[in-house]
């Protein structure tokens, strides 16, 4: 994209009052954004209202330092702007209710476009449990070709990213910032290891945009509008994850969740999820079996050198302690009345549980069962 046009883009989106939808019919009214700046007043009020129309022919506030801040950033490697109407805009998201006009994507847009991608969503707070689970599927997934995508948040997201990592898989990052920041901070290191390995970051706000709670749940139909199906982890009753599933439900893709115990706050949304209709999910194989038709069939991933074929797996069943445990959360209490233990030795049993990454210990002191991957 020529520096003019994408100045035009960007001048056109940063006009107060001119939203996605405002924008689009100003582009079909006019055509390229340029031709809309210079329409004259009285046709930019027929289509977008007086007040937008005066701001239109106004310079935004600020609009010099963004200028330069992102033609610095598009001068560095793997940073692009790509508008509604280019060729490398994702054919997914045209198909969508509400496009973003203009996509900041660090990375290869190649990333955006591919032809098997699934998103994987969940609770910032997840518990342990939840994390392998993501970290699994994702890994699993990706080992098959397919894309995951998610938003780059703490908890489950960050998981997904991280086993799709693991597989040496493809993931994209959708986020609610500017495609220069990061959040939380702490994925910062994760961001750049998924633009390295072939991923991408996406965003449609501009650069220097902080982290603003408005901002998430719009993102979210992005993350659901570049799949083709939205698998929920874990969520809580008043999660942004049951948006995204919403959102990918309302656009006719798939939504699948993952059960878990009737006593965890973090499961009752899957657990709705699960009663409006969304596929329940134990394996792999349950989200093949429905995007087949889309997806055609995936090839199994060859055995990993440290897991040979035919390993069997750590009998858990036979520790009486796990065997007491179950596989809800527990207080220690309550374990001890199950088992029986005095407390130094079940003290000592569930920190070497612990270590061996069986058994994680919750806010609050209660302890839960980790199943292995």
């Amino acid at each position: 994209m020529a520096p003019q046009d994408w100045e035009d883009w960007l001048r056109l989106l940063t006009t107060d009052g001119v939203g996605t939808a405002t924008a689009r019919r100003l582009l079909a009214a006019f055509g390229p954004p340029g031709q809309v700046l210079a329409q004259p007043l009285a046709e930019l009020g027929r289509v977008a209202g007086e007040a937008v129309a005066r701001r239109l022919r106004q310079t935004p506030p600020g609009w010099e330092a963004l200028r330069a801040q992102t033609a610095a950033w598009l001068a560095q490697p793997g940073h692009h702007l790509i508008a509604l109407g280019e060729p490398a805009y994702p054919a997914a998201l045209l198909a969508t209710p509400d496009p973003p006009v203009l996509l900041h994507v660090a990375g290869d847009p190649a990333a955006l476009a591919a032809l098997r991608a699934l998103a994987i969503v969940g609770s910032r707070h997840a518990t342990p449990q939840g994390l392998a689970n993501a970290r699994a599927f994702a890994a699993e997934l990706a080992a098959r070709g397919v894309a995951i995508v998610s938003g780059l948040a703490a908890g489950i997201d960050g998981a997904a990213h991280e086993g799709a990592l693991q597989a040496g898989g493809v993931t994209v990052a959708v986020v609610g910032t500017g495609a220069d920041r990061v959040y939380p901070a702490r994925h910062q290191a994760l961001a750049r290891r998924l633009v390295e390995a072939g991923g991408a970051i996406v965003s449609e706000y501009p650069l220097g945009t902080p982290p603003l709670a408005a901002n998430f749940p719009r993102r979210n139909r992005l993350i659901a509008g570049l799949t083709h199906g939205t698998l929920v982890v874990e969520a809580a009753l008043d999660s942004g994850s049951l948006i995204t599933a919403e959102l990918a439900a309302q656009m006719g893709r798939e939504v699948f969740a993952i059960p878990g115990s009737i006593h965890a706050p973090q499961s009752r949304g899957c657990h709705a999820l699960i009663r409006q209709g969304a596929k329940l999910v134990e394996t792999v194989e349950h989200i093949e079996e429905e995007l087949r038709a889309v997806w055609g069939r995936l090839e199994a991933p060859a055995p990993r050198p440290d897991t040979p074929a035919g390993a069997a797996a750590p009998a858990d069943e036979a520790d009486p302690v796990l065997r007491a445990l179950g596989h809800d959360p527990l207080d220690f209490d309550a374990l001890q009345a199950r088992c029986g233990w005095d407390t130094a030795a079940l003290q000592a049993h569930l920190l070497a549980l612990e270590l061996d990454g069986v058994v994680a210990r919750l806010p609050g002191g209660r302890l839960q069962r980790v199943a292995r991957a």
